[in-house]
Parts: C-alpha cells; structure tokens; sequence
C-alpha cells in the first residue's frame, strides 16, 4: 500500500459529470448521503438534460452533481469545483471551463476514443496536447478496471460499465476519508431484488476505493472534518421533499386529510412522487389527466374539508389559472405549490429560473388577490410549507408557493423540528346557521359572513345539517353567499376580498448586519448566493446589509421603512427584474435590479462582483 500525505481541508467542492445514463446523479447523491452522515454541512446542484435519454457522448447529453461540503456553516453547492470527475470528453469539454487553475480533473481515459472525441466535437485528444496542462490530472481506466474486477463475477463488459460510476465513488470516497460501509450497506439495499446487480456494484464500489490506496498517482488524500451546528437530529433533504413532509406536518396539525390533486411536471413531480409514499399519514394523492383537472380536484377536496394540494411549475400555472380563481372566489383554502423552471412556455424545464413572480401575484382575471411565500433553501421548504397551510387554513385563501428548481434538487441539513415546536392549525367548521334576528336571517347559514379579526368566512363541509349554501365562481352577495350581480355588492365583495389579505400579519422583514448604507434583498433561492457574496465583501472590508422576503404578498409592514434607511437598495433576481419594478411601483422608493437569466443560478463570486461597485460608492451605470 502507498503511504499517502493526509492534508485537512476546511471546505471542497466535487462535481461528477458524465453522459445522462452514466449514474451522475445516484453518484453525487450518494456521496451526498456520506458527507452527511459524516456530520458536514452541505449544498449540492445537480444539472442534467431535458430529454430523457440524449443522445450518448454529445454535448447535449450531459448531466453533472455539484457537492459543497465543510467543517463550517455555507450557503451555496460553490462556485467551482475543486475537483471534476467526467466520464467522457463530452462531459469534459462542458464542464472544463468551471474549473480554476491548479484543480483535480480525474479523467475515465477509457472513453476518450477518437469516436467520441468527434461526437464532442474535439478535433485532437485534449489529454494528449497541452490544453489541460493548468490542472492536476488524474487519467484513470474506470471501465477497464471495473471490467476486469467484476470479470470473476461473470459480469459481461457491457455491464460492467454500468458499474463504474460506483468506480468513480469509491476512488472519492477514499480520496475525502468517507466511511464506506454504510454506502455498501445502501448498494445491496436499493438492488436488493438483484442480487448479482448488488454485488457487482459493490465490487466495484471496493475496487475504485483500493485503486485510491494503491496507485501512487494519488500522492495525498483529504480531511474535512464534521461541521459545528446547532444540537438537534440532521438528515439530508432536498428541496421538494422538505415540502412534501412539511405539507404532511401541516395535516397533522391540522388535524385534515390531504389531497394532492397533481399533473407530473418538472421539475415538480418529486413532491407528488414522495407524497404518494405517505398515505399512511392521511394523505391521498390523485395523478390527474391534466393540470386543470389537478387543481379542480384539490378544489374539490377542499370544498370537502380536506387540506387540498396541487403542484406544479410556470407552465402549469398558467393552466391552472382560472380554477385559482375559483378558488379566490368561493373563498376555500388551497395550497398551490409552483417549482419554477426556465420559461416561457416550455423553456427550460430542468434549469432554475424565479420569473414567475408577477404571474403569481397577477396571473388571474379580475381582482383575484392571494398571498405568495417563497422558501430560501431546500430545508426552508419544510417551514414555508407549514406556513402557506397556515395562511390558507386561516384565511379561507389560495397560497401560492414559489420554490424553484434549484430549492427543488438541490439538498442540504435539515433539523428535524420539535413537534411541539410546529403552530397548532386546528381548524374549526361550521356546524349550525349563524344568521341572526336582527337582521332576519335568523335559522339561516350565511355562508360569506365574516370573522372580523381575519375577514375569513365559515367552513362549511357538505352534508352538515342546515348549512346549505351555493358554491361557484359567481359573485356573491355579502353574506348570504346568493348569486348577485348588484354593481355595489361586487364593488364591496372585491374590496373586502383584497382587504382580507392586506390584512394578513407577517413578520418583519430583520436585517442583517444594518450598519450600512447599502442594502442587498433578495427572495426565494437567491437566499445563498446574496449572503455568500455579501460575506466576501464583509470579509474585505465592506460594509452592506442583507434582508430576505419570505412574505411576497402581503409584504411584512416595515417593508417600506427598510427600504429608506439605505443609500442603495439592490435586488438580485434570476428574472429581469420583478421584484425591483414591484417595489419601486409600491413603494416609490429607488431600487437597483441586478438579473440573470441563464438557467444557472447566481454564482458567489459573480454576484460579489456585481455587487462590488455600490459598496465602493462608484457610480453604477443606469
């Protein structure tokens, strides 16, 4: 064995990237999952194609895994990587220009053959010439050698290659000290049903982890040591599962049954593809034709007095529109999850993108007002989910819930919450008229009167005895819930239907670090990347506030009073600037909109540049 120099790292950024069938993603999360359970923080990013299968060894076709992993507290899957795995030139030609002077590049020499340095469109072997001379490179056989140590199983070639991205984990899990018996443990659960498939991946799993051990190609390994968070029970999450368990938590403290009335689409489906593994706790979950009859039934659900669920992204949304405004209208509590894509219309349905805020505030006819959420990260889904059940259950309203696909994919900590610690959302239903004598609806059920604190109406489920009323997308009368077409009433019912959620109580909007005069703001997953540059020029000298919205409708009341305190205000946003022109519309207050709009999100080192001329007091071009 070669005596390896050990060097401790406090942080490391890895990439897997290979064709869309060479197991990238099971790669990075399984070295998601190690890291983890190590007891390092982390963020990953993972980026594959559109297309479920593209064609093999192009451009086109590949997929990468971004982990970020520390002995302390990070806000982001990093930047660049410190070192790439790419399983063929494909994959090395889209990913080499991520990669820093002096990085690790551990190249698969197997499939770097003049036919697929072509489909690449690589006129000569890059790992014959000199262009990667500015790194470290590592030219491994993985399929030859995954080949050869499975060959004894009676493993052909063909499937063997299957194998060797558990090659490539091994050899990573030796390089960064990961333990390796829990991931063996994992191998021959997940392939349980097969057990020679088992077998060989565990083998060569071993074999790329003794490769690391033996060669002398690899001079030094690496320690990255447990991160110091706060007490508590930690798993791995990504974002859309941190929303299907926080939808769960909110029918539990609710005490309802979920419905989830959902379309597949992407990158949305994980929520409904983990819900459906959880009826046990009260949850239905109906895969509809379409997007329109999805929300329908949720609708539907609850007018039943169900906690009714869709999901979705930008393009169904649009779909979905006027059903939400059914929903404004008959004034019945709905979740409506969105994970935003790259847009419009079909665009880019496995990229990041956060343009389809003014859709939610607006994107219905007439006056249809509805508050908006959005989480910052993966583990923030859990909260926000919680909280946008909250306000519907509350306030009788649609919630419209922006994530988007970075929250979605990407995976980080979570502690585990008190139960306890969660809101109580009892709901209470009505269960007799509430009319009076005063008014001579005495013994009646006046479905549209209103609790004075919250303006919501009552809860009436179907079949209660004495509690008939009309249900439908036809204005209302006040109170009595009877169709009316009086100009007066409509003028009313709009009003208060507005003023019910302008009403709507949120926290503050806290300001870190508010001794400057420069103020970055941001929502939903920008989160990261603000406070990860924000930290930079902290660290140089600089001084600048960061704030988050939860809360986009309403806003939290001291909105316009932060906005104020600051000589500068810049909103980086990963569309052409939609919260900037809302607060400025709002508020009439200046706002500096820093955008980008490349499926891509912000990167730390990009936005602290950006960002670096208002710091420095220098005029920035308008």
């Amino acid at each position: 064995m070669v005596q390896q120099r050990v060097e401790r790292r406090a942080r490391v950024v890895i990439r897997f990237a290979g064709d869309s069938g060479d197991g990238m993603q099971l790669t990075g999360d399984r070295f998601t999952a190690e890291a983890a359970a190590f007891g390092n923080d982390l963020a990953t990013f993972p980026s594959f194609p559109a297309e479920i299968r593209a064609p093999a060894g192009t451009l086109a076709g590949v997929s990468s895994f971004q982990l970020h992993f520390a002995d302390y507290d990070i806000l982001t899957p990093g930047d660049r990587p410190d070192v790439l795995v790419v399983m063929n030139p494909a994959a090395l030609k889209a990913n080499l220009g991520d990669l820093p002077r002096g990085a690790v590049l551990i190249v698969n020499v197997d499939e770097f053959t003049p036919r697929n340095l072509a489909k690449a469109g690589y006129a000569g072997n890059p790992l014959e010439d000199s262009s990667l001379e500015p790194y470290t490179v590592h030219q491994v056989p993985m399929a030859a050698l995954t080949a050869g140590a499975l060959e004894p199983l009676g493993v052909g070639r063909k499937d063997a290659d299957r194998s060797k991205n558990m090659f490539a984990l091994g050899l990573l899990s030796w390089m960064y000290s990961r333990p390796t018996e829990e991931t063996e443990r994992w191998l021959r659960s997940k392939f349980a049903r097969r057990p020679e498939v088992a077998e060989a991946n565990v083998v060569a799993f071993r074999t790329g982890h003794a490769y690391g051990e033996t060669t002398e190609a690899f001079a030094v390994t690496y320690e990255v040591a447990p991160a110091v968070l706060p007490d508590g029970t930690y798993r791995q999450i990504t974002g859309n599962t941190a929303l299907a368990y926080g939808i769960v938590a909110a029918g539990r403290r609710s005490g309802l049954p979920v419905f989830l009335g959902s379309y597949p689409i992407t990158p949305a489906s994980d929520i409904l593809h983990e819900l459906a593994g959880l009826k046990r706790f009260g949850v239905t979950t109906f895969q509809a034709e379409d997007e329109i009859a999805g929300v329908g039934a949720a609708i539907g659900a609850s007018y039943g007095g169900a906690l009714g669920v869709t999901t979705t992204s930008g393009p169904g949304i649009s779909l979905k529109s006027e059903a939400i405004g059914l929903a404004v209208m008959t004034e019945l509590p709905l979740l409506v999850v969105d994970v935003q894509r790259g847009g419009p219309s079909t665009g880019l349905p496995t990229k990041t993108e956060q343009a389809d805020l003014l859709q939610a505030l607006f994107g219905r006819n007439g006056e249809a007002p509805l508050p908006v959420v959005a989480p910052r990260s993966p583990s923030d889904a859990f909260d926000v989910a919680v909280e946008a059940a909250r306000l519907a259950l509350t306030y009788r309203t649609p919630v419209l819930l922006l994530s988007d696909g970075a929250i979605a994919n990407g995976s980080e900590p979570w502690r585990l919450p008190e139960e306890d610690a969660l809101p109580d959302l009892t709901v209470t239903f009505a269960t007799a008229p509430n009319g009076s004598e005063a008014d001579g609806t005495d013994g009646r059920f006046l479905p549209y009167l209103r609790d004075p604190e919250t303006l919501a109406r009552p809860w009436a489920v179907p079949g209660t005895p004495g509690l008939a009323h009309r249900i439908g997308g036809l204005e209302k009368a006040d109170k009595t819930g009877d169709i009316s077409y009086d100009p007066a009433n409509h003028e009313f019912m709009v009003r208060v239907r507005q003023a019910k959620i302008d009403g709507i109580p949120v926290p503050d909007l806290e300001v870190q670090d508010p001794d400057a005069d420069v103020l970055v703001l941001g929502w939903g997953s920008t989160y990261g990347p603000i406070g990860a540059a924000v930290r930079r020029l902290r660290a140089a000298g600089h001084l600048i506030a960061q704030a988050h919205l939860r809360h986009l409708n309403p806003f939290p009341a001291n909105t316009e009073a932060v906005l104020r305190s600051y000589r500068r205000v810049v909103v980086p946003e990963m569309n052409l600037g939609q919260l900037a022109f809302l607060l400025q519309g709002r508020f009439c207050v200046p706002v500096d909109s820093i955008t980008k709009v490349s499926g891509m999100p912000f990167g730390a080192a990009e936005l602290a540049e950006l960002l670096g001329p208002y710091v420095t007091k220098e005029e920035v071009p308008a």
